[in-house]
């Protein structure tokens, strides 16, 4: 019977050393950048949104829109309300977004910032402005993670956009080809991608909320100069979730988001991991096919097969292999759960905070920490390959050991943001990539001489040496 983890080890230092955590803000700014016309604003310094900035352009690699309250010395005592103000002001007026994400910064929940007070102030003195949505959402990155802030903003934009059953009753179901899909915070643009071609194989048509592959997916746009976003899921599209035939959550730290959404609408919801691997992958296209009452298209079939020819092909590497893995808890799970199908052992796994996805996991022991304590682990228990985003490549290389980078960041190699981690075809190369470097620890082994075959070499060249003579 298997082992389920019983509880989650909990960090024990006073202090975070060569810190894994991403902050909740940045994941919260990251779902409104996944909005058409967009504007996340940042309520703190100065040097919190431009470290947060840095973050997503050395990432995307692309100009990303960001604003910034600009607290100083005296706002931070006296309080900083009129600095909100003065900013939602500043931008409705100068960009005209469809909506204004305001999140919160460590300097401003410390302060004792009400955010959603100020924005009443905002509605209140400025009420020619109310056509511009404004999302105000606490993200202390003090707090949870990257992965916590980015679901709540989710769970924000549905309760700010979203009509509930009680103001429009009996809306659910009326688009009946419309599906929405609450899409988690370690997606790439790629995964995206997926997502919605497998909705559409189906005859069905998608609903990202937040939809980064529209907004940050790497294009090259023929429009002129944008202060806000440009793609992404819009407004209007976000206010229509009620009247779908369906849900999709996709990452467990969205089930609060996914549940007050049923609530709400009466629209069902489905719930889904990482979609990596044969049989999460299955259950997403059966559910597909039970919402349309279509079969399974022929491409996802022979993708299946080609899957499991991979899986054949590379459990001879990937099997007892030792992996360290330290990742935000909807990511890591997943990789958790496909490793561990083909026979690989997790011997350390961190999280840089608590997440609902480990509870599920099996025969793993799972730490709140930092990459010192991955790199620890990994050296105590001899870990051959290392997973976790660009900041654990000088870890991978004082370890000796190789590095497959996941998650957010991925600063130090060209298309990391774009890597595809979900479906058949991509799991596939997921495993062909681990295989390939497990395959690059193995070197070749120097000859080894019998001291027997000496002696009979030697025997040997004297009798041809007599013979001659």
């Amino acid at each position: 019977m298997s082992e389920t983890v019983s509880h989650i080890v909990k960090r024990k230092k006073a202090l975070s050393v060569n810190p894994l955590k991403t902050s909740q803000t940045i994941g919260g700014a990251l779902a409104v950048l996944g909005v058409n016309r967009a504007m996340p604003l940042m309520h703190g310094s100065q040097g919190c949104t431009a470290f947060a900035k840095v973050f997503f352009v050395r990432h995307f690699r692309e100009p990303v829109p960001l604003q910034t309250t600009a607290m100083d010395q005296v706002s931070s005592v006296m309080g900083a309300d009129d600095n909100i103000v003065e900013a939602l002001k500043t931008i409705a007026e100068k960009n005209n977004p469809s909506l204004i994400g305001l999140v919160t910064t460590g300097l401003a929940e410390t302060q004792g910032a009400d955010i959603k007070r100020a924005v009443k102030e905002f509605r209140d003195q400025f009420p020619q402005y109310e056509k511009v949505k404004v999302l105000a959402v606490n993200t202390p990155d003090f707090a949870g993670s990257f992965e916590s802030g980015f679901a709540v903003t989710v769970k924000g934009l549905l309760q700010e956009l979203v009509p509930g059953k009680d103001d429009n009753p009996g809306r659910a179901g009326l688009r009946q080809k419309q599906v929405n899909v609450l899409c988690g915070g370690n997606l790439s643009p790629t995964d995206l991608e997926f997502v919605s071609e497998s909705i559409e194989s189906f005859g069905l048509r998608p609903l990202l909320i937040p939809d980064l592959s529209g907004s940050l997916d790497g294009h090259l746009d023929d429009s002129p100069f944008s202060a806000v976003t440009t793609g992404g899921v819009s407004v209007d599209d976000i206010a229509t979730a009620n009247e779908s035939i369906a849900t999709l959550v996709v990452g467990e730290s969205l089930h609060s988001a996914g549940d007050w959404l049923y609530r709400h609408t009466d629209v069902p919801s489905h719930y889904f991991g990482h979609l990596m691997g044969l049989e999460a992958v299955d259950d997403w296209l059966m559910t597909l096919s039970e919402i349309s009452g279509q079969p399974v298209p022929a491409k996802w079939q022979r993708q299946r097969r080609q899957l499991q020819d991979a899986m054949l092909d590379t459990h001879f590497m990937i099997g007892m292999s030792r992996i360290a893995i330290a990742s935000d808890p909807d990511m890591l799970a997943g990789f958790v759960r496909l490793l561990q199908s083909m026979g690989a052992e997790i011997v350390s796994a961190v999280v840089p905070a608590s997440g609902q996805a480990l509870k599920g996991l099996e025969k793993v022991q799972v730490v709140v920490g930092d990459l010192e304590d991955l790199e620890d682990d990994a050296r105590a228990q001899k870990a051959q390959i290392l997973l976790t985003n660009s900041h654990g490549a000088e870890t991978s290389q004082r370890l000796g050991i190789p590095l497959l980078r996941i998650g957010f960041p991925q600063y130090d190699q060209v298309g990391g943001y774009q890597r595809q981690w979900f479906g058949y075809r991509a799991t596939s190369q997921a495993l062909f990539d681990l295989a390939n470097l497990v395959l690059s620890q193995h070197h070749e082994l120097e000859p080894y001489y019998s001291v027997y075959a000496q002696k009979y070499d030697e025997k040997h060249q004297q009798v041809k040496a007599s013979a001659w003579t």
